[in-house]
């Protein structure tokens, strides 16, 4: 008999402490909310750069991140992000890790303010316009602009009817280095599910060794989801302006989308036509094809099938 009320006094005692750890380690969770996220995009695909076709299996920016949310005091928030690119098709011994946006911010009825590495203005102003982003046929392809730059800062406002208003600061980083801005003024819900428009228009000045400028409407009409965009880029160490123009139409059928999307710079141009498939919430098959006509004149073309989940 005394044995057995040792035995349940000392599992008492056990599962009391063990309660008190866990709601002291429930405390910070509540506070301080942590999503891990990512996606994985694997293309299994055929590729002629010019010099003749191989197969190769690709990994298209796949990548994890943590991203999270204080209450700080006065209405304001702290908000902070780490994303990590990662290459499931690689060797093990590359460095096959690359960091992407990477930040530590406040949060507030201004607007939000974040300080690291971040994506420019000019960058983020294209929404969900390409639809073949982080493929062969991104259109920084052809098109400069699509920066991340390290050593910035970057604010977002609140949204006044609709509009909002992005800017980027990129710091010098050393006595000979040079600063850059990128700006950008968007209008509408990217997604087109809050509004029938998105559109914007950006300007970066001295960034990445480019002056550009770019404009952008998105709009949904008769189940088609159509696109277009003007660039005009010109280097800073001098040289002529080069000018381009994009179109794209994308078509949703039950559980598939159609899209074909077709790019210009100067005499340079590229074309894409492809299909996914929702295999679920947060998963899709799909198949793209796309054709380049490059400086050298030569035409390069892609052909892939790939799977992508997100989590």
């Amino acid at each position: 008999m005394f044995a057995q009320n040792a035995f349940a006094k000392n599992t008492f005692v056990k599962n009391t402490l063990l309660l008190a750890l866990l709601s002291g380690l429930s405390l910070p969770l509540q506070a301080d909310p942590l999503t891990v996220y990512g996606k994985i995009n694997v293309t299994a695909q055929n590729s002629d750069e010019g010099e003749g076709s191989f197969s190769e299996l690709k990994s298209n920016a796949s990548r994890f991140g943590l991203k999270g949310d204080y209450a700080l005091d006065g209405e304001l928030t702290l908000v902070y992000q780490l994303e990590w690119e990662v290459d499931p098709s690689d060797e093990a011994n590359e460095k096959n890790i690359k960091a992407r946006d990477q930040f530590i911010g406040i949060k507030g009825s201004f607007g939000t303010i974040k300080a690291g590495r971040n994506d420019t203005a000019l960058k983020l102003s294209q929404g969900k316009m390409d639809l073949f982003n982080d493929y062969e046929a991104d259109i920084k392809t052809l098109w400069r602009g699509e920066n991340r730059m390290s050593n910035s800062l970057a604010y977002v406002s609140p949204s006044f009817n609709g509009f909002s208003v992005q800017v980027s600061h990129v710091m010098e980083d050393s006595a000979k280095g040079q600063d850059g801005q990128s700006v950008a003024l968007m209008y509408g819900d990217d997604g087109l599910k809050d509004s029938a428009i998105f559109a914007s228009i950006a300007m970066d000045n001295d960034i990445s060794g480019y002056d550009t400028s770019r404009a952008f409407v998105q709009t949904k009409l008769a189940g088609f989801k159509l696109g277009a965009g003007v660039q005009q880029q010109e280097p800073m160490a001098g040289g002529a302006k080069d000018d381009g123009w994009l179109a794209n139409v994308a078509y949703p059928i039950e559980k598939y989308e159609l899209k074909a999307q077709f790019q210009t710079l100067e005499e340079h141009e590229g074309y894409s036509l492809g299909a996914d498939y929702k295999l679920g919430k947060d998963t899709k098959l799909f198949a793209w094809y796309s054709s380049f006509d490059f400086d050298n004149k030569a035409d390069s073309d892609y052909l892939a099938i790939g799977l992508e989940h997100k989590f």
